[in-house]
């Protein structure tokens, strides 16, 4: 698994295709996590899906679905810039939600805050319309291999 990945993310980082590290995880590609490269930033996009409503009076979607959608962005992120050797293990995940993520395309950025020898510490937010204005944050803490 740890060439493979390595390949993974080398090829995802020549080409800006990143569907196939997303593939390595099952459940991303059923809530339809995508990925896009701007300059250095890398974007998280979850197109809008009636199979990820909560709440069908508003619609909203589900929070675990967004916690979901937040936690795999900061996995992603880690395996793309720190280029590990195997995926990042979830150590501690804390969500705010801030408003409702209604029935649209929901966006979500990481930022690795601290890496050290075993454990990297990120903060992800996720927005629909306007980035400044967060449906959710979240802080994560990741074992790293």
């Amino acid at each position: 698994m740890t060439v493979v990945l390595h390949d993974l993310v080398a090829k995802a980082h020549e080409e800006g295709e990143y569907q196939p590290l997303i593939d390595l995880i099952p459940y991303a590609s059923i809530i339809g996590v995508e990925c896009q490269r701007y300059g250095e930033e890398i974007v998280f996009r979850l197109p809008r899906n009636s199979d990820n409503i909560g709440n069908p009076t508003i619609p909203a979607l589900h929070g675990g679905v967004i916690a979901s959608f937040m936690e795999l962005t900061a996995v992603f992120q880690l395996m793309l810039q720190l280029n590990t050797p195997a995926l990042p293990k979830i150590v501690d995940f804390s969500v705010d939600y801030m408003r409702a993520g209604l029935d649209k395309d929901t966006f979500a950025i990481c930022e690795v805050e601290r890496q050290g020898r075993r454990v990297s510490n990120c903060s992800v937010i996720a927005w629909q319309d306007r980035k400044r204005q967060p449906i959710a944050s979240a802080r994560a803490h990741f074992l790293m291999s």
